[in-house]
C-alpha cells in the first residue's frame, strides 16, 4: 500500500527504506496521534483514512486547522522535527487511519540522499501554508455563519461523503465556539434547505 499511494511522489529507493526502517501503524477514530506539548519521534506517511490537525489553547479548547489525506503527511511535523521543537498541533484520527511511522532521526539525511523527499517535504509544508493562510483569512474576515459553511463543506470534501458525522458540541470544538450559536446556525441553514439535521449527523444538501 505505500508504493500505492507514495509512487508518484517518492523514488524508488526511498520508499525501499521507508519500508525497511519504518512501520505500519493502524489508529480508530478519535486516537490522538500526536499531542500538543509532546516530543515528535515519526513522522506519519498516511496511507487510509483522515487525520485531523488542531491548535490548542492554554484552556484545551481545540481550533481545526487543517486535514491530512491519504498520500500525505502533516507540515507541522515537519517543522517540529527540522528544529527539535515539541509538537505544537494535535493530530487527531478523524476516521479509522493506517500509516507509515518513520523515524524522525531520518529526516535530515533523506533531505540530502533523495530528492524526491525534500521536494515532497517542501511542497507538502507549501500546501499547508497556503491552508492555514486561509484559515486566517476566514478567522479574519468571514463571519462565523460562512465559516461553518465552509467547514461542513471541507468535512464533506474530505470525508467524500454528504452525510458529517459529528455533534454540534463537536463542530463548536473545532471552530472554537460555543453549541448554542453552533446549533442556531445549523437550524438557520436546516431552515434554508441547504442541511437536513439528524441526531450527531448533518446531511449536506446540493444547494449548501
Amino acid at each position: 500500500m505505500l508504493t500505492l499511494r507514495f509512487s508518484q511522489s517518492l523514488e524508488p529507493a526511498l520508499l525501499q527504506e521507508i519500508e525497511s526502517k519504518g512501520k505500519l501503524v493502524s489508529a480508530r477514530e478519535g486516537e490522538i496521534i500526536i499531542d500538543a506539548g509532546k516530543t515528535v519521534r515519526t513522522i506519519p506517511l498516511l496511507l487510509k483514512g483522515t487525520l485531523k490537525i488542531s491548535r490548542l489553547d492554554k484552556e484545551g479548547n481545540e481550533l481545526l486547522l487543517y486535514y491530512v489525506n491519504a498520500g500525505e503527511s502533516c507540515a507541522m511535523t515537519f517543522t517540529c522535527c527540522m528544529q527539535h521543537f515539541p509538537s505544537e498541533i494535535r493530530a487527531t484520527a478523524d476516521t479509522d487511519l493506517e500509516y507509515w511511522a518513520v523515524p524522525i532521526s531520518l529526516m535530515d539525511e533523506w533531505m540530502t540522499k533523495f530528492p524526491s523527499w525534500k521536494s515532497f517535504v517542501m511542497q507538502t509544508i507549501r500546501s499547508r501554508f497556503n491552508e492555514l493562510m486561509n484559515a486566517i483569512d476566514q478567522l479574519a474576515f468571514q463571519k462565523l455563519d460562512e465559516r461553518l459553511v465552509h467547514f461542513l463543506k471541507e468535512k464533506s470534501r474530505v470525508s467524500g461523503s454528504s452525510l458529517i458525522n459529528q455533534s454540534h458540541e463537536e463542530i463548536a470544538m473545532e471552530m472554537a465556539s460555543s453549541r448554542e450559536v453552533i446549533s442556531r446556525l445549523l437550524k438557520k441553514l436546516e431552515k434554508d434547505g441547504r442541511v437536513l439535521l439528524y441526531r450527531n449527523q448533518i446531511k449536506i444538501m446540493p444547494s449548501l
